[in-house]
């Protein structure tokens, strides 16, 4: 199993490209956390959000890999545990598919696309900022990964 996480976003600061690596570097190989960064659609003022979003859904969903298990993270989404995660974890691994994470631009992730993904997960009920997001799904996963073994990082 390939963990991927699809991420509208390029030129991170620093602390979220070190505070990611942080926690991807921590997993084992055979729960390996890749990040796939997706250029954000062009916006300005006088441009249509409605586009911009759809030129995201588009990379997006060539980022996709046909047999991939897809995880839309979305704040309409099921919490989560980090219980319940290391138990989907468990499951995904089991599964034998990969997993494609995907984290929206701006304006969120597009309807059809939505409608892709076989789960939904809400990281909260707060609006989160997307570089933010990035770190925390890499420590959850990482954490739901210590949890499956036992290691006391969890505590």
């Amino acid at each position: 199993m390939k963990l991927r996480l699809l991420a509208v976003g390029t030129r991170m600061p620093s602390w979220v490209t070190d505070g990611y690596q942080e926690y991807a570097k921590r997993l084992p190989h055979d729960c390996a956390l890749e990040l796939i960064e997706i250029t954000p659609g062009h916006r300005s003022k006088s441009s249509n959000a409605a586009k911009a979003m759809q030129q995201e859904a588009d990379a997006l969903a060539k980022a996709i890999r046909p047999n991939d298990h897809v995880v839309a993270l979305d704040v309409l989404g099921k919490p989560w545990s980090t219980e319940q995660l290391s138990g989907h974890l468990a499951d995904w691994r089991m599964s034998g598919n990969d997993i494609a994470l995907i984290i929206g631009g701006p304006d969120g992730i597009s309807p059809e696309l939505l409608s892709r993904a076989r789960q939904r997960w809400s990281l909260s009920a707060l609006t989160l900022p997307h570089p933010l997001v990035r770190v925390l799904v890499a420590e959850q996963i990482y954490r739901a990964w210590t949890l499956i073994q036992g290691h006391p990082y969890h505590k």
